[in-house]
């Protein structure tokens, strides 16, 4: 199926352009969008008329994208979630939740604009690619943690293995350091012990 192309869509086309797509993908995407007409001889001569005012229109657009892309590029955002010791999660964090918490922080960003380039599954920092318009991305950083105090240190560039390695040798250490304490009472005992037994001699 031939459409005329209303805007410039990512790997299809620029604005103008008349390219040929699935009928489906037309239908359930491009056409409700308004991302594009299907390219009948009507719908070409009206986008011709129409031409210099969507483009002026996605000027605008693109300017206003860009000025939140400035702001909004390099973020990082904390997303807090339940994980397993190896830092796997129960569960998945979705375009929705990278949303959420980047208009929390007072970004105005939708489910769609998101991209996820892989599943999002394990605890540690992700980048996730914000679509703000078709000619204007922002990259931002998913913190997942447990707490905010494990995405402080994640964000200081700890990985949870080494966080969870530094919880064992302190517990290691704990745990021998408490040994030792038994071990020196132990020897007090046994060193208190023969100072008795003398006094006892004495007596008798």
């Amino acid at each position: 199926m031939q459409v005329i192309l209303l805007e410039r869509v990512s790997k299809l086309g620029q604005m103008g352009e008349v390219v040929d797509v699935k009928p489906g993908y037309a239908r359930n995407f491009l056409l409700p969008q308004g991302k594009a007409l299907s390219a009948s001889k009507a719908n070409i001569e009206a986008f011709e008329g129409r031409k210099a005012q969507l483009e002026a229109d996605n000027l605008e657009t693109k300017k206003e994208a860009e000025a939140l892309s400035a702001k909004l590029d390099g973020q990082q955002f904390i997303v807090i979630r339940s994980a397993s010791d190896s830092g796997a999660l129960y569960g998945s964090v979705t375009t929705r939740d990278a949303a959420d918490v980047a208009t929390a922080e007072g970004f105005t960003v939708d489910r769609k604009q998101v991209i996820l380039r892989n599943p999002i599954k394990d605890l540690g920092l992700h980048d996730v690619t914000i679509v703000l318009h078709p000619e204007v991305e922002a990259t931002i950083q998913l913190n997942v943690a447990r707490s905010p105090e494990e995405a402080e240190l994640q964000a200081a560039g700890k990985s949870i293995q080494e966080l969870a390695a530094e919880e064992e040798a302190a517990a290691e250490f704990e745990i021998s350091e408490l040994f030792d304490d038994l071990g020196s009472a132990a020897n007090d005992d046994d060193m208190d012990e023969p100072a008795e037994s003398k006094e006892d001699e004495t007596k008798e």
